[in-house]
């Protein structure tokens, strides 16, 4: 139903390099790229765009909206969530079970530095880690 997904952010100089290590353990490589404006990824087309909005206020941390994308396994979740908080982001909820949500649900929450929230799931089968 989705074709694609695009966030804003500050600085593209440094959230393109966040973007493709946090992205590139979900399969995601940058794609596409209008100079000073704009980045894609994606597997075989751009499905997640950042586009650069310079006089944009910080995300407010309640404003409730995140981008979840899917994992192929938790191994990809743990990977996700490593790169993001050495690429610069924070986190916002460890790798781990969300039983709360479904009892395969494996989650892990990251923000970027301009405060949007992004996650990495998968569903993992019969307790498998």
């Amino acid at each position: 139903m989705i074709d694609h997904v695009s966030i804003a952010v500050r600085d593209l100089g440094s959230a393109e390099p966040f973007y493709t290590a946090l992205l590139a353990p979900l399969g995601l490589a940058k794609l596409r790229e209008w100079p000073n404006a704009a980045v894609g990824y994606g597997k075989k087309y751009p499905e997640f765009w950042i586009n650069r909005r310079s006089d944009m206020a910080r995300v407010a941390a309640d404003s409730g909206v995140h981008i979840g994308l899917r994992a192929s396994a938790a191994a990809a979740v743990d990977a996700f969530h490593a790169a993001a908080l050495k690429a610069g982001g924070t986190s916002d909820g460890a790798p781990g079970l969300r039983p709360e949500y479904h009892g395969d649900y494996y989650a892990a929450f990251v923000r970027d530095p301009d405060g949007n929230r992004i996650e990495a799931v998968t569903f993992l089968r019969e307790g498998a880690t």
